[in-house]
């Protein structure tokens, strides 16, 4: 029995997969140009946001891509001094939240609020740990630490409102908030991919599923995650990097 079990048998509802083979794959889309390290994703109507980190030149950047060609369309650097490893990043309205990290735990992340159109920067605040994924919740912004063992809960301007124990044990890559719902694609201590689906703001597992590889080798949640309406986007690959998408039951 998966330490997830019992939740699932809690469901109100029926979920029809359990993992992603189960699901509807669509279009592999290939992205068109150096992603480096991919880290985040986020989707929006037919533009895809990336952040990444090239650790060769110690950058971070952040691009925006079609989502439905791969073409790029544009990138900035998001990297200040030692804080060039950009996390999981989280649309917000006209802005994307990114969190830019020094690359080691237990450090400092500056997390930026950029114009998701032009990616310009419009504010920023200092954490002092490594924030590695951010989603936007309705009380604010909630950051997941290196490997996700802590979550914090920030004010849109920096005021620190919870500090929460990560009950799952994944090592969270990305997130997305969604209906009362935080979304997370991550690894396990084993290795193995796996989605998450936490209920807000009590972060009980009501739904758990499993990803495999894809045909490099590379596990399907080893990096970005999205999700907009019942379609599943993952970004694991670093350059040349494919958007995998998945239809929800």
């Amino acid at each position: 029995m998966t330490r997830f079990a019992f939740a699932l048998a809690a469901l109100p509802f029926a979920f029809a997969a359990d993992s992603l083979d189960q699901l509807r794959a669509l279009p592999v889309v290939s992205l068109q140009g150096e992603t480096y390290h991919v880290q985040g994703i986020d989707v929006h109507g037919s533009t895809l946001w990336v952040s990444a980190v090239d650790v060769k030149k110690k950058r971070g950047l952040l691009f925006t891509f079609d989502r439905k060609t791969g073409k790029l369309i544009q990138s900035t650097t998001v990297h200040s001094g030692v804080r060039y490893h950009p996390g999981g990043i989280s649309l917000d309205g006209a802005s994307v939240w990114v969190p830019v990290a020094e690359y080691r735990p237990s450090s400092t992340t500056m997390i930026q609020k950029r114009n998701r159109r032009t990616l310009a920067l419009e504010s920023e605040f200092v954490v002092d740990d490594h924030i590695g994924a951010l989603a936007v919740v309705k009380e604010g912004l909630l950051g997941a630490n290196w490997d996700a063992r802590e979550f914090y809960l920030w004010t849109p301007d920096g005021k620190q409102l919870r500090r929460i124990t990560n009950p799952t044990g994944l090592a969270i890559q990305d997130m997305k908030y969604r209906g009362r719902v935080l979304i997370a694609g991550g690894l396990q201590r084993s290795g193995a991919g796996t989605v998450v689906w936490l209920e807000w703001p009590s972060l009980r597992v009501s739904r758990t599923m499993h990803t495999g590889r894809t045909d490099r080798g590379v596990v399907f949640t080893h990096e970005g995650l999205a999700i907009r309406g019942r379609t599943l986007y993952l970004l694991p690959e670093d350059g040349p990097s494919r958007l995998f998408a998945f239809e929800l039951p």
